[in-house]
């Protein structure tokens, strides 16, 4: 601490290894004026340590901090929920308070995030009213404004509101005091941290779409640019049909659910569930054995969507119309090491298609579909190369395979095979469940968290690197699964609406155990604070078969 000739305290404050001095209790907002040029894009939030800090929080005492823009996963979140908050704000401005019940933030498509509005007829003039508003509060540049009340207080605030979402959720937090949010007014509550004015808030627009309307927001890799919103009726039905089913059995919120947990109705509830993702896997099975010329059933969807018993349950409902499955991976297809492709930094890319030998996949599958007999490949991770242990195969009129891996519904991995010989399928975890109204749950976040469980049970890894190398993974996804998602046949949702209870306690074990001074800490805290939302449960009741014990163990499949 130094104490300037006026008598005032100065701090030194640490940026990119320069020291600077300011008076002490200037805002973080004021310093990362200085350092825009330092950005490339918009600032959003200050990291010290191991900490996350919003922009109007007062330096206290000598620090060294980053700052983090709009580029980085931190700083596009907390942009997201500003729009989210921005755009509700517009929305009670412009419609007529006696009609408007409620606003409900639900799915993220792509780049785009999906609303419906309950009370409140949507036109495109309604929308281009609200939009307007969104862009003269942007141009004002007004602050968001945090204040810290008692939980007690605070649930009685969201009845006030008619956030009844919000109050169940409260019932059941055990902290006693909640961050309450406010623009010109309106108050509400998020999970995360919030930009310090409107005026970074530049880029965004608003499209009818379905019952309600898209906000299309830029993504991380362009943070200045605005896409379209890319239509994707097959995703966009999935996500509305789970999101209805949680309407129907009236567990559609976090707290919704703690409150099936505490009035002892959380067996049935996972009786349930399963019943419904048998009922489902049922049906894709009939849909494939109505047509004895599909032959191949290709299985693909990102990390940690339970590929692999989705996989066994199917071809146990396969056998139920006489079909005779057999399970083809094509891990056993990867082209021998030393012909693997390197990415960008030298390391081996194993999950570009190039990485298989799609030649000679397509050859042995070519020679299966004309009833010729060949000799499957198994391939040696610990020599890098295929090898050859006699394992024939020779397909008969009630035979099909099932075909697991990354790149299924990608033509160019099967280019010779006709198209009505396959089947494709999309599996994924996309969660059902929102934390309140305002609040929606991240799909990634459901697959992170169920990658994390099963990465420590089965593979000793710790959270911290199944965190550090998530991004690889999304990387992956993003450029091999995502982009092929429409073209199947079907899409299969695997989470469960129960899931994030049972995983409560694993999860939270790992975390727990990253350090301060960890990289991956940051993200631990923000999951942590996530998992604080869910009562936790005992995993007894969930089924031997639930594709959710491919993750916490004890399923009488081999995963």
């Amino acid at each position: 601490m130094i104490i300037s000739e006026m008598g005032c305290n100065m701090v030194e404050v640490t940026i990119d290894g320069i020291i600077e001095k300011y008076e002490e209790g200037i805002t973080y907002r004021e310093i990362a004026k200085n350092h825009s040029d330092s950005c490339k894009y918009d600032i959003m939030l200050a990291r010290k340590g191991g900490k996350l800090l919003e922009l109007n929080k007062k330096v206290k005492g000598n620090c060294t901090i980053e700052f983090l823009d709009t580029s980085t996963s931190s700083g596009h979140k907390t942009y997201v929920r500003g729009v989210t908050l921005l755009m509700l704000k517009a929305i009670y401005c412009v419609a007529d308070s006696n009609k408007l019940k409620n606003v409900f933030v639900k799915h993220m498509i792509g780049d785009s995030c999906y609303c419906e509005v309950e009370g409140i007829e949507l036109t495109n003039d309604f929308i281009k009213k609200v939009e307007d508003v969104m862009r003269d509060i942007v141009e004002e540049d007004i602050l968001f404004k945090k204040r810290s009340v008692d939980t007690a207080d605070a649930i009685k605030l969201f009845e006030k509101h008619k956030m009844y979402d919000k109050k169940k959720l409260f019932e059941y937090r055990r902290v006693s005091k909640v961050n309450i949010y406010s623009l010109d007014g309106f108050e509400d509550y998020y999970y995360g941290y919030m930009p310090s004015s409107t005026g970074v808030l530049k880029y965004f627009n608003l499209q009818l779409h379905d019952k309600g309307f898209v906000i299309n927001i830029p993504n991380k890799k362009t943070p200045d640019k605005v896409g379209t919103y890319v239509a994707s009726p097959k995703l966009f039905n999935t996500l509305q049909e789970a999101s209805e089913w949680g309407k129907m059995v009236d567990v559609d919120t976090v707290g919704a659910l703690n409150d099936v947990i505490c009035h002892g109705g959380i067996t049935e509830l996972i009786l349930v569930q399963e019943a419904l993702q048998e009922k489902k896997i049922a049906e894709i099975a009939a849909s494939i054995a109505s047509d004895r010329s599909r032959k191949f059933v290709m299985i693909a969807g990102p990390s940690s969507s339970g590929k692999t018993s989705f996989s066994h349950r199917l071809s146990i409902q396969l056998r139920t119309f006489g079909l005779k499955p057999h399970p083809i991976a094509l891990d056993n297809y990867f082209k021998d090491r030393k012909d693997t492709p390197r990415d960008e930094n030298g390391e081996y890319d194993f999950e570009c298609l190039e990485a298989i030998d799609v030649e000679k996949f397509n050859e042995d599958m070519t020679k299966l579909l004309k009833g010729e007999r060949i000799e499957l490949p198994v391939f040696n991770f610990l020599k890098g190369a295929r090898e050859y242990r006699g394992d024939f195969m020779q397909l008969e009129d009630d035979d099909i395979l099932v075909i697991e891996g990354i790149h299924g519904l990608n033509d160019k991995l099967s280019y010779t095979l006709p198209r009505e010989s396959k089947y494709k399928i999309y599996i994924s975890a996309l969660t059902q469940l929102n934390i309140d109204e305002h609040n929606r749950i991240s799909t990634t976040d459901g697959r992170l968290i169920r990658r994390m469980v099963r990465d420590a049970r089965t593979r000793g890894a710790s959270a911290a690197r199944t965190i550090a190398m998530w991004p690889s993974v999304r990387r992956g996804e993003d450029k091999y699964i995502f982009p092929f998602q429409e073209e199947a046949d079907v899409m299969f949702n695997s989470a469960l609406i129960y899931e994030l209870a049972a995983l409560k306690p694993f999860a939270e074990s790992i975390l727990f155990g990253i350090p301060k001074d960890a990289p991956e800490y940051v993200e631990a805290k923000r999951l942590l604070k996530f998992m604080d939302y869910f009562i936790g449960i005992s995993i007894e009741d969930i089924p031997k078969n639930s594709l959710l014990r491919e993750f916490v163990g004890g399923s009488i499949f081999n995963v």
